[in-house]
């Protein structure tokens, strides 16, 4: 049994949580289940999940318990800064079946890299290389790019292209992700904005949220 906590880590819509517990019931001891949540990587500028109904007598002792409209959420300690704010909804499209998890967290971008990056040259070259070797490829999973305007004193002036513009998440995109990463790195920028006209752009690949 895991730690029984009052904090809510994971919220539920009402919407969400009748789906949910309709399907819970419908399985066999279906009272004794509790809605597992684990962070399983990153892809892009987004954390993946895994999600499944196990008995709550399963979690481990550092699993941490949470309890939401009688649904039992279990999540792993390490993830629970990971997943703390986040929401269970329902897709806005009716027609489109499972579960939308919105997460205000946001993995670093160069966190699938292990090599060090050695960066060279000027604070705005070594930006653009940040950008060329660990951020772009990363956001190039969404078919999206971003590119250095300019340096003004701490902060960074950035534009996205590509699938980032007009994207609904963009502004969690740079916040979260390219500002974390670039901090990371060059803590002498403290902040990272965004210029991208986002109005012109389309967005294939995210539905807003």
């Amino acid at each position: 049994m895991g730690i029984e906590s009052t904090d809510t880590i994971v919220s539920v819509t009402d919407e969400a949580l009748e789906k949910i517990l309709g399907l819970r019931d419908s399985e066999a001891e279906g009272e004794s289940l509790g809605l597992f949540i684990e962070v399983t990587g990153a892809r892009g500028v987004d954390y993946t999940y895994e999600l499944a109904f196990q008995s709550v007598d399963e979690a481990r002792p550092t699993d941490v318990v949470t309890s939401v409209g009688g649904l039992a959420i279990v999540v792993p300690d390490d993830d629970t800064d990971k997943l703390l704010g986040a929401e269970l909804d329902l897709p806005s499209n009716s027609q489109q079946g499972g579960l939308v998890l919105r997460n205000p967290n946001r993995p670093s971008i160069d966190n699938s890299f292990d090599e060090p990056l050695e960066l060279t040259g000027e604070i705005d070259d070594q930006i653009r290389q940040l950008l060329e070797k660990r951020i772009n490829p990363m956001i190039a999973a969404h078919g999206g790019w971003a590119e250095l305007v300019e340096v003004d004193g701490a902060t960074a002036v950035v534009r996205l292209g590509g699938g980032c513009q007009g994207c609904a998440m963009s502004k969690a995109t740079v916040t979260a992700g390219i500002e974390q990463t670039i901090r990371e790195h060059l803590p002498s920028i403290e902040n990272v904005v965004d210029v991208t006209d986002h109005q012109s752009g389309d967005n294939p690949y995210f539905a807003p949220h």
